[in-house]
Protein backbone atom coordinates (compact mmCIF):
# COMPACT_ATOMS: atom_id res chain seq x y z
CA UNK A 1 0.00 0.00 0.00
CA UNK A 2 1.55 3.52 -0.58
CA UNK A 3 0.36 6.46 1.13
CA UNK A 4 0.56 10.37 -0.08
CA UNK A 5 0.47 13.09 2.12
CA UNK A 6 -0.73 16.62 1.06
CA UNK A 7 -2.71 19.75 2.67
CA UNK A 8 -5.94 17.84 1.58
CA UNK A 9 -4.87 15.23 3.99
CA UNK A 10 -3.81 11.33 3.61
CA UNK A 11 -4.43 9.17 0.05
CA UNK A 12 -3.70 5.71 0.18
CA UNK A 13 -3.52 3.85 -2.97
CA UNK A 14 -2.02 0.63 -4.84
CA UNK A 15 -1.04 1.55 -7.86
CA UNK A 16 2.63 0.25 -8.13
CA UNK A 17 1.00 -3.04 -6.92
CA UNK A 18 -1.81 -3.02 -9.74
CA UNK A 19 0.57 -2.29 -12.58
CA UNK A 20 2.79 -5.24 -11.31
CA UNK A 21 -0.15 -7.65 -11.36
CA UNK A 22 -1.01 -6.47 -14.92
CA UNK A 23 2.38 -6.99 -16.13
CA UNK A 24 2.87 -10.39 -13.71
CA UNK A 25 -0.70 -11.88 -15.46
CA UNK A 26 0.00 -10.54 -19.02
CA UNK A 27 -2.54 -8.25 -19.01
CA UNK A 28 -0.74 -4.56 -18.98
CA UNK A 29 -1.37 -4.10 -22.48
CA UNK A 30 -5.02 -4.95 -22.00
CA UNK A 31 -7.94 -2.78 -23.01
CA UNK A 32 -9.39 -0.38 -20.29
CA UNK A 33 -13.17 -1.00 -18.80
CA UNK A 34 -15.28 1.97 -17.45
CA UNK A 35 -17.16 -1.02 -15.22
CA UNK A 36 -16.64 -3.64 -13.08
CA UNK A 37 -19.31 -6.62 -13.92
CA UNK A 38 -21.90 -6.48 -16.76
CA UNK A 39 -25.18 -5.10 -16.52
CA UNK A 40 -27.98 -7.60 -15.47
CA UNK A 41 -25.25 -10.78 -16.34
CA UNK A 42 -26.66 -13.56 -13.94
CA UNK A 43 -24.11 -15.85 -12.30
CA UNK A 44 -24.56 -19.43 -11.04
CA UNK A 45 -23.07 -22.60 -9.62
CA UNK A 46 -22.63 -26.00 -11.39
CA UNK A 47 -23.89 -29.53 -9.81
CA UNK A 48 -20.40 -31.59 -9.24
CA UNK A 49 -19.62 -35.11 -8.84
CA UNK A 50 -18.69 -34.59 -4.99
CA UNK A 51 -22.46 -32.06 -4.67
CA UNK A 52 -26.02 -32.72 -4.62
CA UNK A 53 -26.84 -29.18 -4.60
CA UNK A 54 -29.13 -28.30 -7.49
CA UNK A 55 -28.75 -26.03 -10.01
CA UNK A 56 -31.11 -23.86 -11.73
CA UNK A 57 -29.51 -23.73 -15.21
CA UNK A 58 -32.11 -21.44 -16.82
CA UNK A 59 -29.77 -18.50 -15.62
CA UNK A 60 -26.81 -20.29 -16.69
CA UNK A 61 -24.25 -21.15 -19.61
CA UNK A 62 -24.48 -24.39 -20.06
CA UNK A 63 -22.05 -24.11 -22.64
CA UNK A 64 -19.37 -22.84 -20.49
CA UNK A 65 -16.23 -24.74 -19.93
CA UNK A 66 -14.49 -25.85 -16.55
CA UNK A 67 -11.40 -23.59 -15.71
CA UNK A 68 -7.91 -24.02 -13.62
CA UNK A 69 -9.40 -23.84 -10.05
CA UNK A 70 -5.52 -22.84 -8.76
CA UNK A 71 -5.40 -20.26 -11.16
CA UNK A 72 -8.98 -18.61 -10.46
CA UNK A 73 -8.08 -18.45 -7.33
CA UNK A 74 -5.39 -17.31 -6.76
CA UNK A 75 -6.55 -14.57 -9.23
CA UNK A 76 -9.47 -13.52 -7.31
CA UNK A 77 -6.90 -13.68 -4.15
CA UNK A 78 -4.80 -11.30 -5.33
CA UNK A 79 -8.17 -9.15 -6.46
CA UNK A 80 -9.42 -9.47 -2.44
CA UNK A 81 -5.81 -7.80 -1.61
CA UNK A 82 -6.62 -4.79 -3.58
CA UNK A 83 -9.75 -4.15 -2.35
CA UNK A 84 -8.37 -2.93 1.04
CA UNK A 85 -8.21 0.48 -0.54
CA UNK A 86 -11.47 0.77 -2.52
CA UNK A 87 -14.53 -0.63 -1.29
CA UNK A 88 -16.09 -0.07 -4.84
CA UNK A 89 -14.33 -3.43 -5.66
CA UNK A 90 -16.56 -5.24 -3.04
CA UNK A 91 -19.55 -6.13 -4.73
CA UNK A 92 -17.65 -7.58 -7.81
CA UNK A 93 -15.16 -9.50 -5.83
CA UNK A 94 -18.02 -11.04 -3.34
CA UNK A 95 -19.70 -12.21 -6.46
CA UNK A 96 -16.60 -13.59 -8.43
CA UNK A 97 -15.43 -15.57 -4.78
CA UNK A 98 -19.13 -17.60 -4.55
CA UNK A 99 -17.57 -19.94 -7.59
CA UNK A 100 -13.97 -20.85 -5.99
CA UNK A 101 -15.18 -24.49 -5.77
CA UNK A 102 -15.58 -25.19 -9.10
CA UNK A 103 -14.88 -21.86 -11.21
CA UNK A 104 -16.37 -21.79 -15.37
CA UNK A 105 -14.59 -20.00 -18.17
CA UNK A 106 -17.46 -16.57 -17.96
CA UNK A 107 -16.70 -16.79 -14.03
CA UNK A 108 -12.82 -16.28 -15.62
CA UNK A 109 -14.17 -13.60 -17.99
CA UNK A 110 -16.02 -11.62 -15.11
CA UNK A 111 -12.60 -11.60 -13.10
CA UNK A 112 -10.82 -10.26 -16.24
CA UNK A 113 -13.10 -7.84 -16.66
CA UNK A 114 -12.60 -6.81 -12.87
CA UNK A 115 -8.32 -7.04 -13.98
CA UNK A 116 -9.43 -4.27 -16.73
CA UNK A 117 -11.02 -2.28 -14.98
CA UNK A 118 -8.03 -1.54 -12.41
CA UNK A 119 -6.05 -1.39 -16.00
CA UNK A 120 -8.16 1.79 -16.54
CA UNK A 121 -8.13 3.00 -12.74
CA UNK A 122 -4.98 1.76 -11.08
CA UNK A 123 -4.90 4.94 -8.80
CA UNK A 124 -8.26 5.04 -7.42
CA UNK A 125 -7.63 4.87 -3.15
CA UNK A 126 -9.11 6.45 -0.44
CA UNK A 127 -9.09 9.77 1.29
CA UNK A 128 -8.63 10.33 4.22
CA UNK A 129 -9.16 14.42 5.85
CA UNK A 130 -10.14 16.41 8.42
CA UNK A 131 -13.57 17.88 8.87
CA UNK A 132 -13.73 18.96 11.88
CA UNK A 133 -15.97 16.90 13.50
CA UNK A 134 -16.26 13.22 14.42
CA UNK A 135 -19.55 11.83 13.56
CA UNK A 136 -20.35 8.15 13.26
CA UNK A 137 -22.34 7.53 9.87
CA UNK A 138 -23.28 4.25 8.73
CA UNK A 139 -25.45 3.49 5.38
CA UNK A 140 -26.76 -0.27 5.05
CA UNK A 141 -29.22 -2.10 2.02
CA UNK A 142 -30.05 -5.29 0.62
CA UNK A 143 -30.29 -6.41 -2.32
CA UNK A 144 -33.39 -8.62 -1.95
CA UNK A 145 -33.52 -12.08 -3.53
CA UNK A 146 -31.13 -11.48 -5.70
CA UNK A 147 -29.02 -14.72 -5.75
CA UNK A 148 -30.42 -17.01 -8.75
CA UNK A 149 -28.88 -20.00 -7.19
CA UNK A 150 -30.55 -19.79 -3.68
CA UNK A 151 -32.29 -16.88 -3.45
CA UNK A 152 -30.99 -15.36 -0.66
CA UNK A 153 -30.14 -11.52 -0.49
CA UNK A 154 -26.96 -9.75 -0.61
CA UNK A 155 -26.51 -7.06 2.30
CA UNK A 156 -24.05 -4.46 2.64
CA UNK A 157 -22.28 -0.96 4.41
CA UNK A 158 -20.36 1.11 4.75
CA UNK A 159 -19.03 3.32 7.65
CA UNK A 160 -17.76 6.99 8.16
CA UNK A 161 -16.08 8.34 10.80
CA UNK A 162 -15.33 11.95 10.69
CA UNK A 163 -16.23 11.90 7.26
CA UNK A 164 -14.14 9.32 6.52
CA UNK A 165 -14.66 6.02 4.67
CA UNK A 166 -13.26 3.49 7.14
CA UNK A 167 -15.15 0.52 7.05
CA UNK A 168 -17.50 -1.53 4.22
CA UNK A 169 -18.61 -4.97 3.30
CA UNK A 170 -20.78 -6.92 1.27
CA UNK A 171 -21.58 -10.05 1.64
CA UNK A 172 -24.76 -12.84 0.80
CA UNK A 173 -27.05 -13.26 3.94
CA UNK A 174 -27.32 -16.61 5.59
CA UNK A 175 -30.80 -17.18 5.21
CA UNK A 176 -33.82 -16.69 3.00
CA UNK A 177 -35.53 -13.10 3.26
CA UNK A 178 -39.31 -13.43 2.74
CA UNK A 179 -39.65 -9.69 2.02
CA UNK A 180 -37.30 -6.57 0.83
CA UNK A 181 -38.01 -5.12 4.73
CA UNK A 182 -36.79 -8.01 6.13
CA UNK A 183 -33.38 -8.45 4.05
CA UNK A 184 -33.07 -4.91 4.62
CA UNK A 185 -33.74 -4.95 8.48
CA UNK A 186 -30.96 -8.26 8.39
CA UNK A 187 -28.73 -5.47 6.70
CA UNK A 188 -29.21 -2.89 9.38
CA UNK A 189 -28.58 -5.01 12.51
CA UNK A 190 -24.87 -5.68 10.55
CA UNK A 191 -24.36 -2.00 10.45
CA UNK A 192 -25.50 -1.41 13.74
CA UNK A 193 -23.18 -4.01 15.19
CA UNK A 194 -20.63 -2.05 13.05
CA UNK A 195 -21.23 1.46 14.52
CA UNK A 196 -20.72 -0.41 18.29
CA UNK A 197 -17.87 -1.98 17.45
CA UNK A 198 -16.33 1.28 15.85
CA UNK A 199 -17.13 3.36 18.91
CA UNK A 200 -15.74 0.71 21.22
CA UNK A 201 -12.29 1.16 19.19
CA UNK A 202 -12.62 4.77 20.30
CA UNK A 203 -13.05 4.00 23.85
CA UNK A 204 -10.32 1.60 23.99
CA UNK A 205 -7.62 4.31 22.10
CA UNK A 206 -9.31 6.80 24.70
CA UNK A 207 -11.49 8.67 23.01
CA UNK A 208 -15.15 9.31 24.34
CA UNK A 209 -17.83 9.48 21.56
CA UNK A 210 -21.22 10.49 23.59
CA UNK A 211 -23.73 11.55 20.67
CA UNK A 212 -26.33 9.29 18.63
CA UNK A 213 -24.78 7.80 16.02
CA UNK A 214 -26.45 8.06 12.77
CA UNK A 215 -28.00 4.62 10.41
CA UNK A 216 -28.91 6.21 7.09
CA UNK A 217 -32.16 4.28 5.66
CA UNK A 218 -34.23 4.65 2.82
CA UNK A 219 -36.70 2.48 3.35
CA UNK A 220 -39.92 3.83 5.25
CA UNK A 221 -41.13 0.11 6.50
CA UNK A 222 -37.57 -0.77 7.85
CA UNK A 223 -37.69 2.55 10.00
CA UNK A 224 -41.41 2.03 11.10
CA UNK A 225 -40.36 -1.60 12.34
CA UNK A 226 -37.80 0.00 14.33
CA UNK A 227 -39.47 2.37 16.16
CA UNK A 228 -43.08 0.43 16.58
CA UNK A 229 -42.84 -1.29 20.15
CA UNK A 230 -45.78 -3.74 18.81
CA UNK A 231 -45.38 -6.87 17.95
CA UNK A 232 -46.76 -7.94 14.63
CA UNK A 233 -46.79 -11.56 12.65
CA UNK A 234 -44.44 -10.18 9.89
CA UNK A 235 -42.37 -9.19 11.63
CA UNK A 236 -41.53 -12.75 13.78
CA UNK A 237 -38.53 -13.59 11.39
CA UNK A 238 -36.76 -10.92 12.24
CA UNK A 239 -37.76 -10.86 16.32
CA UNK A 240 -34.17 -10.76 17.57
CA UNK A 241 -32.89 -8.22 15.54
CA UNK A 242 -36.10 -6.07 15.89
CA UNK A 243 -35.73 -5.81 20.11
CA UNK A 244 -31.81 -5.63 19.34
CA UNK A 245 -31.86 -2.45 17.08
CA UNK A 246 -34.92 -0.70 19.88
CA UNK A 247 -32.80 -1.81 22.74
CA UNK A 248 -30.32 0.93 20.36
CA UNK A 249 -32.61 3.12 19.88
CA UNK A 250 -34.25 3.57 23.57
CA UNK A 251 -30.51 3.82 24.87
CA UNK A 252 -30.08 6.83 22.04
CA UNK A 253 -26.80 4.76 21.08
CA UNK A 254 -28.23 5.33 17.43
CA UNK A 255 -31.16 6.99 15.17
CA UNK A 256 -32.51 6.29 11.75
CA UNK A 257 -33.39 8.78 9.47
CA UNK A 258 -34.70 8.93 6.38
CA UNK A 259 -33.02 9.61 3.44
CA UNK A 260 -33.85 9.10 -0.63
CA UNK A 261 -32.87 6.09 -2.69
CA UNK A 262 -30.94 8.76 -4.83
CA UNK A 263 -28.73 8.97 -1.77
CA UNK A 264 -27.92 5.83 -1.07
CA UNK A 265 -23.87 5.32 -0.98
CA UNK A 266 -23.96 1.61 -0.87
CA UNK A 267 -26.14 0.95 -4.02
CA UNK A 268 -22.19 0.41 -5.55
CA UNK A 269 -22.27 -2.68 -2.94
CA UNK A 270 -25.56 -3.96 -3.69
CA UNK A 271 -25.78 -4.40 -7.62
CA UNK A 272 -24.00 -4.21 -10.50
CA UNK A 273 -24.53 -0.32 -11.80
CA UNK A 274 -24.20 1.14 -15.24
CA UNK A 275 -20.90 3.03 -16.38
CA UNK A 276 -22.43 6.47 -16.02
CA UNK A 277 -23.72 5.23 -12.34
CA UNK A 278 -20.86 3.71 -11.72
CA UNK A 279 -18.77 6.61 -12.27
CA UNK A 280 -20.65 8.85 -10.14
Amino acid sequence: IEVARSDCGIFIYQRKYTLDLLDGIGMLGCGPQNSLIEVNYQFCSWKTKDSAKEVDHHFCDEGADPFDKERYQRLVGILIYLSHTGLIFAYSLSVVSQFMHNPRGLHLEAVYQILRYFKSAPGKGILFSRHGHLKFETYTDADWADSKVNRRSTSEYCSFMGGNLVTWRSKKQTVVSRSSAEAKYRARVQGVCELIWLKRLLKDLGIRHEHSMRLYCDNKAVINIANNPIQHDKTKPIKIDRYFIREKLDQNIICIPFMESKNQLVDILTKTLSSTGFIL
